[in-house]
Formats: C-alpha cells, structure tokens, sequence
C-alpha cells in the first residue's frame, strides 16, 4: 500500500516518537489557529477626520506630526 493511500494515523504511527510528538503539537497548532474567532471588521467612523487639516498642513507636515 502507497503512503497515499495509507490512513493517516497509520503514517503517524510509522514515525520515530520524537517526530510523532512534532506531528502532535503541528496538529495542535492548526486546531488553535482554525478556532479563532475571525478577525473584526475594520472601523470606518475616522473617515474624513483629517479633511479640516487638509488645508492647514502639507503631506510632509502631517508625516511630522504623525511621528511625535
């Protein structure tokens, strides 16, 4: 029988116990990361807060102010 055909568990448990304890905490990791709740949607209530500064600074003075 292939290895592709192998049931998964079966290749697991060909593996040396060191690479089976790697194989465990990847799995591990993927259920974390799969459980996430997603991520929340992006705020849009500071669209056009800088539009009274448009007229008062230039691009390279609202880069200036941004990094104080």
């Amino acid at each position: 029988m292939s290895a592709a055909t192998k049931p998964l568990i079966e290749l697991v448990q060909e593996l040396p116990p060191d690479i089976q304890a790697e194989v465990r905490d990847f799995v591990e990791f993927l259920l974390v990361k799969r459980a996430r709740t997603p991520a929340k949607k992006l705020r849009r209530d500071w669209a056009g807060m800088l539009s009274d500064m448009r007229d008062q600074y230039t691009s390279l003075e609202l880069q200036h102010k941004a990094l104080e």
